[in-house]
């Protein structure tokens, strides 16, 4: 399985009074993982609105188990767990470089649709980034 891991420092404006990271942050985070898991592929999310693909979230949820802290560098782990014509779905790992702790697991659904928001097959609209995801799962 491919993966690709993302590099972050949390920074002040992400965390409440006491220095923990806000909840929704991780989702934030999450984003910056598929997008770099995407370019690693040579694929941008700019790219694909550009031929008309659209991948808005339909799905996810996030497993906290320590809190993330003001300052903390943090890798995010991501990879592509399910991928079929209608839609894809991506697993992230949240780790604290300091001492390797994953902090939070999370998961991410994501479907295909045209910039019309219809739902497409990517597999018939765009075969050549089917089999991209196709290789990038492997």
């Amino acid at each position: 399985m491919n993966f690709c891991e993302s590099k972050l420092r949390v920074r002040y404006a992400e965390t409440d009074q006491m220095g923990v990271v806000y909840h929704a942050n991780y989702y934030i985070w999450f984003e910056v993982g598929r997008s770099d898991y995407l370019r690693m592929f040579g694929m941008t999310y700019k790219d694909m609105e550009a031929q008309g693909i659209i991948m808005p979230v339909i799905e996810n949820h996030c497993r906290y188990k320590q809190s993330a802290m003001y300052d903390d560098m943090l890798t995010v782990k991501t990879s592509i767990k399910e991928l079929s014509p209608a839609k894809i779905s991506f697993l992230y790992t949240l780790i604290r470089d300091a001492d390797g702790v994953i902090l939070a697991e999370g998961e991410t659904v994501h479907a295909f649709i045209s910039s019309s928001k219809r739902p497409i097959s990517i597999k018939k609209v765009n075969p050549a980034l089917y089999e991209l995801f196709l290789r990038a799962k492997e």
